[in-house]
């Protein structure tokens, strides 16, 4: 899941960036284009934003993954502390 996350916030990262090359170059090429500097600008702004939350987000996702997996692994090992016959959810090994 933060794999997804991480992706997301990147291709926001860089249509914020894109956004950001247009508002400095907005006019520039091209006299006649229909769009002003600061809706690029603040286009990338919201972009950097929303990619950082996510990317936010994406780290949060990890760290709540990773605590589950040592909760996981934790439990297990003191189950077979218990039992020392029993290797897993397959069952006794043979």
């Amino acid at each position: 899941m933060a794999r997804n996350l991480y992706i997301l916030a990147g291709t926001l990262l860089l249509f914020a960036a894109i956004s950001f090359v247009m508002a400095m170059t907005a006019g520039r090429f091209q006299p006649n284009l229909p769009a002003s500097g600061t809706l690029w600008k603040t286009t990338a702004l919201f972009l950097t934003v929303g990619g950082l939350l996510v990317s936010l987000l994406g780290v949060i996702t990890a760290l709540f993954e990773q605590i589950d997996r040592r909760t996981e692994l934790r439990r297990i090992d003191r189950a077979n502390r218990r039992n020392p016959h029993n290797t897993g959810p397959a069952g006794p090994a043979r």
